[in-house]
């Protein structure tokens, strides 16, 4: 945005002196050259920065987007998840994360199989990788019926800041509010399979709780909660409505 505005204000710059210089092209050649000079220099500037942004452009538009893999399925022991027919992440426990891993963007099949039954394939599914993007994928759900989540990761932070979301994955439990302990909700009603926005905050340790949507009842103390500095991260929700925890992940 700030290269924007300055690629303007060259270009006004640039025609402002363009002005000044036709005005002065035969009553005096001096200052014709002289404006004409600044004319032509803010012009390259501003031409400088049209091409800057282009390449940045350019290279977003081609650069690799980084993902991994979240197990969120309750009753699921170890998964294995398989990207075009590839292996991309082997023996993840249920509420781990993998490493994140670089893909080009494009179309990909997305499989997910039992550790413990190679055979028994979960989930059979396809995505569409963006140039760019940071993603989290997560199986989802139960044995029964598993289902794929795919979450945009956006961990840049402001030098000193921390921020922070919230990822709804307790299969069969109802909309919550986040909320600071016997204080104000933070995120309302946040349904299965929801991601909130992320909140900036100053880094802190803080005791938060869940509450059934619209009301006081507390289903899940999280005392002290830390967010450091120059960190971004999501508190994930997993299990079931009486069998529910959280992980807290780093973006």
């Amino acid at each position: 945005m700030a290269e924007k505005r300055n690629q303007i204000d060259f270009l006004q710059k640039a025609a402002m002196y363009e002005l000044l210089a036709d005005y002065y092209r035969y009553s005096n050649p001096n200052l014709h050259i002289h404006y004409y000079l600044k004319h032509m220099k803010n012009t390259n500037k501003a031409l400088d920065i049209m091409s800057n942004i282009t390449d940045i452009n350019k290279r977003v538009l081609h650069a690799d987007a980084n993902i991994r893999f979240l197990h969120a399925v309750y009753d699921a022991h170890k998964v294995d998840l398989y990207v075009n027919n590839k292996p991309f992440a082997s023996n993840v426990p249920f509420q781990k994360v993998s490493d994140y891993v670089s893909l080009q963007p494009g179309q990909y099949s997305i499989e997910i199989f039992s550790s413990e039954e190679p055979a028994k394939r979960l989930l059979n599914n396809n995505m569409l990788i963006e140039a760019g993007k940071i993603y989290t994928i997560a199986a989802v759900g139960l044995l029964e019926k598993v289902n794929l989540l795919t979450v945009e990761n956006r961990p840049s932070v402001p030098l000193g800041e921390s921020k922070m979301r919230f990822l709804h994955l307790a299969t069969d439990t109802p909309s919550l509010d986040l909320a600071v302990k016997d204080r104000d909700v933070v995120f309302p009603n946040i349904s299965f399979q929801q991601a909130t926005d992320y909140l900036g905050l100053t880094p802190m340790t803080v005791d938060l709780e869940l509450r059934t949507a619209g009301r006081k009842e507390v289903i899940l103390p999280m005392p002290k909660l830390q967010f450091k500095a120059n960190e971004t991260y999501t508190v994930v929700l997993f299990g079931l409505e009486k069998e529910l925890s959280i992980s807290v992940i780093k973006d």
